[in-house]
């Protein structure tokens, strides 16, 4: 099974989370738009293609070497949600729903958040559906 070091999977959170929250902030959805660009580079083309984890990588390199990884279906699984609300956000803006558009981003920003702190609400739902799957 493929891997993904955790020092990468955390700087890509820390990024969605201060880029969405300066987004928020200073009412600037052009910002969500980088954060989706992004995050769509890391779904179609891994944790290369993503520029928060190659900006970051540099500065990791001690911390990977001592580090713990995650599976790289579930950084997939995960990033995939992130890659549909932020898109639901995308569209909202360009719908001028810019309330809509940013609970949209917020809620990928709280999940990042909550993951940074230790929960992964998307593990969980991926666990809930490959339990169900196997009881079928």
């Amino acid at each position: 099974m493929k891997e993904v070091p955790i020092p990468y999977v955390r700087s890509n959170q820390a990024s969605m989370v201060i880029l969405i929250a300066l987004s928020a902030i200073f009412q600037q959805p052009w910002i969500i738009l980088i954060v989706f660009a992004v995050e769509v580079a890391g779904l179609v083309f891994g944790a290369k293609g993503n520029l928060f984890v190659s900006i970051a990588r540099p500065f990791l390199a001690s911390l990977v070497a001592r580090s713990h990884t995650e599976a790289l279906e579930l950084q997939r699984f995960n990033n995939t949600i992130a890659v549909v609300l932020l898109t639901l956000s995308v569209i909202c803006f360009s719908l001028g729903f810019n309330t809509a558009a940013f609970i949209f981003a917020g809620i990928v920003a709280f999940a990042a958040f909550v993951a940074i702190c230790g929960y992964c609400i998307g593990c969980t739902l991926y666990y809930q559906i490959k339990r169900l799957r196997a009881h079928r």
